[in-house]
């Protein structure tokens, strides 16, 4: 595939800052569940993270399709970009609704690594993906909001500064429509730790640093709003399509890494006297993963493109995400049974990838809800929830 310079330059560097955090690197953070600081540290001096923040904040200015290239390969390279690839499009609702103050305040610290914006709260034990059930409000109070409520999966809210909150601020049965009343916040997680803030850490099957929280009449002041009150819904849906075409870029890395990994090792694995490559039964699975793969890269490739152009990338976003989770997961699934007994063991660090791509057809939107969404949406079919 031929591809502009300036995205294969940018490839070429968030490879070699990659080589420096290799699979030893992972696997001491996998054992011990810690947060890879150094390597986020990393990708913040290099600037990666700040590849859509606009020059005038301090960040690069670039594309979708830029930022879609260099979470492609961190996955590649045997990376996890899960740990900071929130800092990356989280900012996008502060950038399109934020005021200008709110924009001069934050917008620079987060280009530069000084502030940490990773958390966004918005699924709840009670609603998950039913976002407009949720029940976390925030009743205005003077020059303040009181927040009360809960919410899951809120993940690296322990490494961030801040964090951006969806909250009910009109009761679901006083608005006009369902997709009004609620709200979105950027909170100061610095001003509120022990002050109606409790955090606790869910551990899962992978090392993703998710939470769940709780809101005790924690009190934000009322700048912490932004854009209009009960218009929240709406902003959050602009950022989905960003946000799930940069996760289908992971996956898409992802399964590059697994196919790599897969080929490589059926060429240098002898069973029988012969490369156990040389087997249909082991080459055509990995053949298949590739054009699997391949077909995941370019719908991804088009999503950000329509993206970039200022179009409504809803049907191509989703599809973008569906094919590159499912391919992703293929690939894992492959990988493993190339390697036999050796792909559950922790130095081939096929299990660990393994175990974190499994997460991709599942989150930030199941598999089942992209479905949905084409058969009413683009398909013209009744809704059907």
């Amino acid at each position: 595939m031929n591809e502009r310079e300036d995205l294969h330059d940018i490839r070429r560097a968030v490879q070699a800052l990659c080589a420096d955090f290799p699979g030893e690197y992972w696997r001491e953070k996998d054992r011990e569940r810690a947060y890879p600081g150094e390597f986020v540290d990393a990708l913040t001096r290099a600037g990666f993270l700040a590849a859509l923040i606009p020059e005038e904040f301090g960040g690069s200015g670039l594309k979708l399709d830029a930022a879609a290239v260099i979470m492609e390969e961190i996955q590649a390279a045997g990376c996890n970009g899960a740990s900071a690839h929130a800092q990356m499009y989280i900012m996008n609702t502060l950038l399109r609704y934020g005021s200008a103050e709110q924009k001069a305040q934050y917008l620079p610290g987060i280009a530069s690594g000084e502030l940490r914006l990773q958390a966004f709260g918005v699924s709840e034990p009670t609603s998950g993906t039913d976002t407009l059930s949720l029940r976390t409000v925030a009743v205005r109070d003077g020059d303040s909001y009181v927040v009360n409520g809960q919410k899951i999966w809120t993940s690296r809210v322990e490494h961030s500064d801040l964090m951006l909150l969806l909250a009910r601020t009109a009761p679901r049965d006083q608005v006009k429509s369902k997709t009004e009343g609620l709200s979105i916040f950027l909170v100061d997680l610095r001003e509120v730790q022990g002050k109606g803030l409790t955090i606790k850490p869910i551990r899962t099957m992978m090392n993703h640093s998710t939470t769940e929280v709780f809101f005790d009449d924690m009190r934000i002041p009322a700048s912490s709003l932004i854009g209009e009150e009960g218009k929240g819904f709406r902003y959050i849906l602009s950022g989905m399509n960003a946000e799930r075409i940069l996760i289908a870029a992971e996956c898409v890395g992802d399964a590059k890494w697994f196919i790599q990994k897969a080929t490589v090792y059926a060429k240098d694995r002898s069973v029988f006297s012969r490369p156990i490559g040389q087997n249909q039964g082991v080459q055509f699975p990995i053949a298949r993963c590739y054009a699997q793969m391949r077909a995941a890269e370019l719908m991804v490739h088009h999503a950000a493109r329509v993206y970039d152009e200022g179009g409504n990338p809803g049907e191509e976003a989703n599809m973008a995400k569906l094919l590159a989770s499912e391919a992703s997961w293929a690939a894992a699934d492959m990988c493993v049974q190339t390697h036999g007994g050796f792909g559950f063991a922790e130095e081939y660090d096929v299990e660990r990838k393994f175990r974190e791509a499994r997460l991709y057809t599942v989150a930030p939107i199941s598999t089942n809800l992209i479905l949905s969404y084409l058969a009413e949406h683009v398909l013209g079919l009744p809704r059907s929830y």
